[in-house]
């Protein structure tokens, strides 16, 4: 069995004391003493004021360029905000180019300037003042460049950024099923740190690295390491101090290093032990309980704080079991969750800290307790949410569809997976490391690809549980067997069989192999909320019929069946959002895959959102189906209701059709009459002690 803790490391023993840095402050002799680190770095946004065209430009790099007739944009920003998702396919993948003037302050002077992009589509070329600083390739993971030597103080300087998203052989993803939006889609800034710092260059992490090594109800072990550059021209006496605070800003640990001597333009690593006692855990969605870890990179000739970072911390212990499923501090927890796009109509990719909370607020209100974040690295918004709301994590690279045998791909890969680790080791919600997904062969260079990211992930964090989604080969294919955990993305009901086929399945591939740890991490089906009938049949997969309805007697089906298997450790309805896929042309939504729970503008959750709702969220329910289908041709129909109430009454009209009773969230009027006009559907019901009330307007005729 895996597990969080894997071996025990002894804690030194620790003396909380004031040093030289972050404030302590205590109310009393009797209180506790808080903590707060001092502002030792800067941050500069630098979203607003950029030049943009949609071509290629020679010269564009130069400080004189003329760009007046440029457009005027504000990162985040892409370029296939619209046609990315009209259908057709033939959306713009190509090259853009982003220019910037900016004047950097007279207080910035003696410090080290590093540009910072959130996301790039997928070729990044970055140039200040006309000096070349880089390129990364890979459109999802955050990268950085040292501009210190190109910016100048206190005068106007020009940043030039070439991007393109123009399809590349070395670069994961090959293809897959969204559309791949080009530009600076996320926030641009400019960290100005101390020249003795927390280094900025580790593959765009922290920097510090927090490593559970053992919990029990008395203490908590915790490995810190920090790594650091001197960038003076002479050596320097540094000292590490760790203070890890509280939900509420408490000190509860407070270590610092012995000093040590580093020479000019050298860097060191420290490794910290610190016992946290009495630890309180992170308990996914009953109690998301975060510490901070704040280190102190201090001048020890001086007691000056040079530089501090601070980082979440949120102790748990988390297994897989193959026979029962997945537990979380030593209690099972059945994860039902969602796969997460990036997309959103109007904006595509280019979406902002606000989406982002509106789009986790609602798979947290959903009742989800886990999220699978594909198909590649999410802005580091999704995973600070997912830590504050308790939502299990499963974070992936976009090593999707296809692969090639180059040695550039497979290097690509591998340096994707090392920044989404790196950049994400910190965040307790994140339990699973996604090594790919839905390779389309089972054949050697596929096989050797899965299995060096395997072993890169297990390199990377000995800790967590990496994972594989596979579909469209065997299910025992060699490639769902490099991973610890796999999981399984089946559409029974959509594009194979019919919805009663899911559990047997499972219950053939557990027999199969019974020590296989599986999940299911995709399933679902395709709905357009202007479409509806009474228990409609299967519709055409990629025909304009998607009725709304069908794709709840789907997840009824589905989630019934799943509900009943312990050993599958996880499931992950395919997809939270409907979400922009160009090559698509059904459910009368061309460009849209539409098996989201709700729309790609979030206006409208689906009813199948409802019946999640129902049999997840602890909160009152009570929902009417079919709601949005208010003209009606047929006056014989039904009234179907997903709630958590025990009974729930209905009337029409004012009058009563009576009371029912359910044991699976779905309380149904059959045989029901609507007269010409409009018909009033009200149902009653309470939750817990709540009355609630839901009411819809069907007009016949």
């Amino acid at each position: 069995m895996r597990i969080a803790v894997r071996r025990w490391v002894a804690a030194t023993t620790l003396v909380i004391t004031a040093l030289a840095g972050g404030v302590l402050t205590s109310a009393s002799p009797a209180s506790a003493a808080t903590y707060t680190p001092p502002a030792a770095r800067q941050r500069v946004d630098l979203n607003a004021g950029w030049k943009f065209v949609k071509r290629d430009v020679a010269g564009a790099e130069a400080p004189g360029f003329d760009d007046s007739a440029w457009s005027s944009v504000t990162v985040p920003h892409t370029w296939n905000a619209d046609d990315a998702g009209d259908g057709g396919g033939d959306y713009y993948r190509g090259t853009g180019w982003y220019r910037r003037h900016y004047t950097v302050p007279a207080a910035l002077a003696g410090k080290m300037l590093f540009l910072q992009f959130a996301g790039a589509d997928q070729v990044a070329d970055v140039w200040v003042n006309g000096t070349y600083l880089g390129v990364h390739r890979g459109g999802y993971s955050r990268f950085r460049f040292d501009a210190t030597a190109a910016l100048g103080v206190g005068r106007d300087n020009v940043i030039a950024v070439r991007v393109s998203n123009a399809a590349n052989p070395d670069i994961p993803p090959l293809q897959a099923d969204y559309s791949f939006d080009g530009g600076i889609y996320r926030n641009v800034s400019l960290w100005a740190v101390d020249p003795l710092n927390i280094r900025m260059l580790d593959n765009a992490g922290p920097g510090v690295y927090v490593r559970q090594r053992s919990i029990s109800g008395t203490a908590a072990a915790v490995e810190v390491t920090t790594k650091f550059w001197n960038n003076f021209t002479a050596s320097r006496s540094i000292r590490v101090r760790t203070v890890v605070t509280d939900a509420g800003g408490v000190v509860v640990a407070d270590q610092s290093a012995a000093a040590q001597n580093f020479a000019a333009a050298t860097g060191g690593i420290t490794v910290q032990s610190v016992t946290i006692p009495a630890p309180h855990r992170w308990n996914g969605t009953a109690d998301p309980y975060l510490y901070r870890v704040n280190v102190e990179l201090v001048d020890a000739a001086t007691g000056r704080v040079a530089d501090v970072v601070t980082e979440p911390l949120g102790l748990r212990t988390y297994a897989v079991d193959a026979a029962t499923g997945f537990s979380l501090n030593g209690q099972h927890l059945a994860l039902h969750g969602v796969d997460l796009h990036q997309d959103r109509a109007g904006k595509g990719w280019a979406i902002n800290d606000a989406d982002h909370t509106e789009d986790l607020t609602l798979i947290r209100d959903m009742g989800a307790n886990a999220v699978r974040m594909a198909h590649y690295q999410h802005d580091q918004k999704d995973y600070d949410l997912a830590d504050q709301m308790g939502l299990v994590v499963w974070a992936e690279i976009p090593v999707v569809d296809l692969n090639t045998a180059s040695a550039a791909f497979v290097a690509n890969a591998e340096q994707q997976l090392r920044e989404l680790i790196r950049q994400n080791y910190n965040h307790p919600s994140i339990v699973f490391w996604g090594i790919g997904n839905e390779q389309r062969t089972d054949n050697a260079a596929t096989n050797s690809l899965l299995d060096r990211l395997a072993g890169l992930a297990d390199t990377e964090d000995p800790d967590r549980i990496s994972t594989y989604a596979s579909c469209c080969v065997a299910d025992g294919s060699a490639v769902a067997g490099h991973a610890e955990t796999t999981g399984y993305n089946k559409y029974y009901g959509w594009y194979d069989g019919t919805t009663s086929d899911l559990g047997g399945w499972a219950d053939a591939r557990h027999a199969a192999n019974p020590a296989q740890k599986i999940a299911l991490s995709e399933y679902g089906a395709g709905a357009n909320v202007t479409q509806h009938a009474l228990n409609p049949a299967k519709p055409q997969t990629d025909g304009q019929w998607h009725p709304e309805e069908y794709q709840s007697l789907l997840h009824e089906a589905s989630w019934k069946q799943l509900a009943a298997r312990p050993y599958i450790w996880g499931t992950f309805v395919w997809n939270m959002f409907d979400f922009a896929s160009d090559g698509r042309s059904e459910g009368a939504q061309p460009g849209i895959n539409d098996k989201g729970l709700v729309t790609r503008d979030r206006l409208v959750r689906k009813d199948a959102y409802y019946w999640y709702k129902a049999n997840w969220a602890s909160t009152p329910t009570l929902y009417i189906t079919s709601r949005r289908w208010t003209q009606r041709t047929d006056a014989s129909t039904e009234i179907k209701v997903y709630s958590n109430a025990p009974t729930v009454t209905a009337t029409l009209n004012g009058a009563s059709l009576g009371s029912r009773s359910s044991t699976d969230r779905i309380f149904k009027w059959t045989g029901v009459t609507l007269r010409p006009g409009d018909n009033t559907v009200t149902v009653t019901a309470t939750v817990n002690g709540t009355a609630q009330t839901d009411t819809v307007t069907w007009r016949l005729g």
